[in-house]
């Protein structure tokens, strides 16, 4: 038996796992390990740091329900989330692909259905614009068929889960493109909201000074077959928190602004933004980027 000091601490600890049979967990396991232990000598971290620190991540898990998940929270807020899914992009997006976002932890699977220029606001009243455009891929050639899936707040900035009863939908749907890869979608503008700030997230965030909001957005899921899954979201511009979003969600390119007289507009007399998405031929190679909602969850809902 050795004696164990700071340093050797972290080499047995590695060495007793070196028999994991699976290479890829042996692999993140031992540099979560070093690192984790990397993380606690830099700081040095006392009992009584560690103890609070389970204490928070103990609260954070006794937080989740089946719709809400605060450990997404925490790894949205820490900007893990955003940095997993630029990472998955960097590797996977093809060309002029459109850049992906953040799924969030309001994503809802069997969205109900709605055709071309129908509105996803049945309950939910406020000012509505138009989202319209096509899905190409990488020629610029429509797609056919592909399914636009969409959710978003309220004009209130609320989500359905957080303003009705938990079985019913409103403001998310599921669209069809046309024959030329065309889609509308008439909807509400959306309004930027805070995450939640009732629990342990929450309460690290306010002893952080930040602001907790999301900038006003509009969720995407797109996909069509023999296509990779495009999961990305639209950013308006006008939202005084677009530069801080506390989850770090925004990219340039996904930033957009609802307007009149925009060409082409399915209905002129409301605002409207046009979006083309473009999606890429799925690779054989290719996993998910779905980082947010867990989906088998959240549709039993």
């Amino acid at each position: 038996m050795a004696d164990l000091d700071q340093n050797t601490v972290t080499d047995a600890v590695i060495a007793q796992m070196a028999t994991t049979p699976d290479p890829r967990m042996r692999e993140v396991m031992e540099s979560l390990v070093r690192h984790l232990h990397g993380f606690a000598r830099e700081v040095r971290l006392t009992p009584a740091e560690w103890l609070e620190a389970i204490a928070f991540l103990t609260k954070v898990g006794q937080a989740c329900t089946p719709i809400r998940q605060e450990f997404i929270l925490l790894s949205d807020t820490l900007g893990l989330s955003r940095l997993v899914n630029l990472m998955d992009d960097k590797a996977n997006r093809v060309g002029d692909a459109t850049e992906t976002s953040l799924l969030g932890p309001f994503y809802r699977e069997a969205a109900p259905h709605f055709g071309y220029g129908e509105s996803i606001a049945v309950h939910a009243k406020g000012p509505e614009m138009m989202l319209f455009g096509r899905v190409v891929n990488e020629a610029g050639e429509g797609v056919p068929d592909a399914v636009v899936e969409i959710w978003s707040t309220d004009a209130e900035g609320a989500y359905d889960l957080q303003a009705l009863d938990p079985q019913t939908m409103d403001m998310r749907g599921q669209f069809r493109t046309d024959a030329e890869g065309r889609y509308a979608i008439r909807t509400l503008i959306p309004l930027g909201y805070s995450i939640p700030m009732d629990g342990p997230v929450g309460a690290m965030v306010r002893a952080q000074k930040r602001h907790g909001f999301r900038p006003a957005h509009i969720h995407m899921l797109i996909g069509a077959e023999g296509y990779r899954e495009l999961i990305t979201a639209l950013y308006l511009g006008d939202d005084p928190n677009i530069d801080s979003d506390t989850v770090f969600g925004v990219s340039e390119s996904l930033v957009v602004q609802p307007r009149m007289g925009v060409e082409g507009s399915p209905d002129p007399s409301v605002p409207a933004i046009r979006y083309d998405f473009q999606i890429a031929r799925r690779a054989a190679h290719d996993t998910t980027g779905r980082v947010g909602a867990d989906p088998s969850k959240v549709a039993a809902e």
